[in-house]
């Protein structure tokens, strides 16, 4: 089975995620590379004759250890996920080097497609802590998944404004086993998470928080997202790297929020501004960097790994329209700007009479997260006008 392969090459010692793609690309099938041979293991590039004996070798004794790493994962409730598997996560697949096999505790959703990273220092400030858990809360609230390295400080500040949105979602991804608690008191905390979102990793169980799984944990929680905001950190910050990554080797935007000028724990932040990171102060400026989120989200799993494969998986749906007469205010209105088919649907849906956000969920007939992102959108920028938190008018109509 797919699955099993994929997790005795990532079992393998001494090959990595790139030669690992070599290798399967070399032998022709995931199952062909699982029993590849000295001669074939001697041609990849990478290997060589010096080290295909040992690889060869590897291969084998990662072989006899599958059986026991997928009873500790049934002992753990924890489940696989390979790059064959179309539940796999489109934008992380796209990367390049994804890890073949994916643990997780909890569940990956479809529209976890649409999620931003939230990273910065261990040691941040209370100003640190406060905004990620706040622009945490608000990209929750926005329908966006949240992603994050579960780590003390900004990471689980992020974490812990995600799920405090009754939708939100947020996903950890660490650089030790996913059975493993680090940092230790997160032990509980990373159950609810799991509850309301997913503990993700690439290391084998069990395996312990050594210092270099860190820059790879990193790669997966830029893989994961459509960009990477970075609260706090210093210039020498690990989550610089995941900001850097997700520029220079994932093609992801890279948001950064300014801090005080006397504060170290600012430096990276703006370092990043300086090297071209968007400078954002609230929730408007991450959606419109990202720009607006494709609708294949709510498609099945399938369609969305077509979308990854097709090079589909940043394409935008939803482009400008003009307007035609219908329900929703005319673009000249300063306030409205250009908006898209979708907005104009959700507008439609707006009563003269403050409009309760379930109803225009059921009216619109659209997903509710996806209503809830629109409606945040459409709310900054002055398309319509919220009035308690679940009622929404449009522009110039008072409220009751």
């Amino acid at each position: 089975m797919p699955l099993r392969d994929w997790l005795q090459l990532s079992l393998t010692e001494g090959i990595g995620n790139v030669l690992t793609a070599r290798l399967v690309e070399a032998a022709g099938s995931v199952a062909a590379a699982c029993a590849a041979d000295r001669l074939l293991l001697e041609q990849i590039n990478g290997i060589g004759p010096q080290r295909a004996h040992q690889i060869e070798s590897a291969l084998r004794d990662a072989a006899v250890r599958v059986d026991d790493e997928l009873a500790k994962c049934a002992a753990a409730s924890v489940s696989l996920v390979c790059l064959d598997d179309p539940a796999y996560p489109a934008t992380l697949r796209a990367i390049p080097d994804p890890p073949a096999v994916l643990y997780v505790r909890g569940d990956l959703q479809p529209r976890d497609l649409n999620a931003i990273a939230i990273v910065g220092s261990r040691r941040c400030s209370y100003y640190g802590r406060e905004q990620a858990e706040r622009f945490a809360a608000l990209l929750a609230g926005a329908g966006l998944t949240v992603v994050s390295g579960g780590a003390r400080g900004v990471d689980s500040a992020a974490h812990r404004g995600a799920i405090a949105q009754t939708l939100g979602r947020t996903i950890a991804v660490l650089g030790c086993g996913v059975d493993i608690a680090y940092p230790p008191e997160n032990e509980k905390f990373f159950s609810q998470i799991a509850g309301q979102g997913a503990v993700v990793s690439e290391f084998p169980m069990g395996t312990p928080p050594l210092k270099e799984n860190f820059p790879r944990r990193n790669r997966v929680v830029s893989g994961l997202s459509r960009g990477v905001l970075v609260i706090e950190a210093d210039t020498r910050s690990g989550a610089l790297i995941t900001a850097r990554v997700a520029a220079s080797d994932h093609g992801r935007p890279v948001f950064a929020l300014p801090g005080r000028v006397d504060n170290a724990m600012s430096g990276g932040a703006h370092e990043l501004i300086r090297d071209g990171a968007t400078l954002v102060t609230c929730l408007e400026h991450i959606l419109e960097g990202l720009g607006p989120l494709p609708d294949i989200v709510w498609a099945p799993a399938d369609q969305i790994a077509a979308a990854a494969t097709n090079g589909d998986l940043f394409s935008h749906a939803g482009g400008p329209t003009t307007h035609d007469g219908g329900d929703g205010p005319a673009p000249s209105d300063p306030r409205l700007g250009t908006m898209t088919d979708r907005q104009r649907l959700i507008l439609a849906q707006i009563d003269d009479d403050p409009t309760q956000l379930d109803t225009i969920v059921e009216s619109a007939d659209l997903p509710a997260q996806v209503v809830m992102q629109e409606l945040t959108l459409m709310t900054l920028r002055g398309m319509v006008k919220r009035v308690d938190g679940q009622h929404y008018l449009r522009p110039g109509r008072k409220s009751t």
